[in-house]
């Protein structure tokens, strides 16, 4: 499966730095959004950090100059039919998600390829609504994308090799690395990073420290390079408490409960860095806790 051109729905946090990664691997992108304020936000974002690439030497002005030219965008879902690679990176909801599959269906060429950028939810479901189950993985990329190394690869019930295979020959061409997971609830990753960030948040809850102390512990006492509320904070609450429900509905073990606190900021509207207040207050100069 020789794969070149790739299209990617959602223009967000993570659709742009996957295109980025692309781009600069040598791939023909067209990125789809239905907002052309966001598909303007998103090369706008991309020229930024090509620019700071540039700057740090890891690449050159003309790795720049012809990643950007590889990237095109588009407001039509059904533009992307033709690629020979298609990933979804829209919002964690499944019903959006498999709208989109729905939609892009009776365009596709035979040999197009599906995946889903989800952090959490089931490839084999998601799959089971296509026409090419065996033609569909979960490509889960680490945010940021440009930084981040690892591509989670998830295979669902009916995922062939050959699908496997060509997608486990993407991630070499992008100098990524590809770690496998079996289709359970969140993965690898988030399995294991959710429900920390979770507990920091019972903690936070319970009394038992502040959002300053709870995130300088983790920093200083464990080695993480982030607190965990701050790292929820950057992830988005919203994302987390999705992750949350989709670990307890599936895997129906209460240990995954999601917070009341996690739940109250989220129907607060208060979803972290993207809305200027989470767990930190953005809206100065320096973060300012919120509790």
């Amino acid at each position: 499966m020789a794969i070149q051109s790739v299209g990617i729905v959602g223009a967000g946090q993570m659709g742009n730095g996957i295109a980025h990664v692309f781009a600069v691997a040598g791939y023909d992108v067209l990125l789809n959004d239905i907002s052309q304020d966001s598909l303007d936000a998103a090369v706008a974002l991309i020229d930024k950090n090509l620019t700071r690439q540039v700057s740090r030497e890891k690449i050159t002005q003309a790795d720049k100059d012809a990643a950007l030219a590889r990237i095109k965008t588009t407001l039509t879902l059904t533009d992307l039919g033709p690629s020979d690679l298609i990933i979804e990176a829209a919002t964690e909801r499944e019903t959006v998600k498999q709208a989109i599959f729905e939609d892009l269906l009776p365009h596709l060429s035979p040999d197009t390829i599906l995946t889903s950028n989800t952090s959490s939810i089931s490839i084999t479901r998601l799959a089971s609504r296509t026409d090419r189950p065996e033609k569909f993985m979960g490509f889960h990329f680490m945010n940021p994308v440009p930084i981040m190394q690892l591509v989670e690869l998830i295979r669902g019930i009916a995922t062939d090799e050959a699908t496997f295979k060509a997608l486990y020959g993407v991630v070499e061409k992008l100098n990524k690395t590809a770690a496998t997971s079996e289709d359970f609830p969140a993965f690898i990753v988030n399995r294991i990073l959710m429900p920390m960030i979770n507990e920091a948040i019972y903690t936070l809850y319970e009394g038992v420290g502040s959002v300053q102390s709870i995130d300088t512990s983790l920093k200083l006492g464990a080695n993480h390079p982030m607190g965990p509320l701050e790292l929820a904070d950057f992830i988005g609450l919203d994302t987390c408490l999705a992750i949350m429900n989709v670990l307890h509905d599936g895997l129906a073990d209460t240990k995954y409960r999601p917070c009341p606190l996690l739940t109250k900021y989220v129907e607060a509207g208060w979803l972290g860095r993207k809305t200027q207040r989470g767990f930190y207050d953005y809206r100065g100069e320096t973060p300012v806790p919120t509790r």
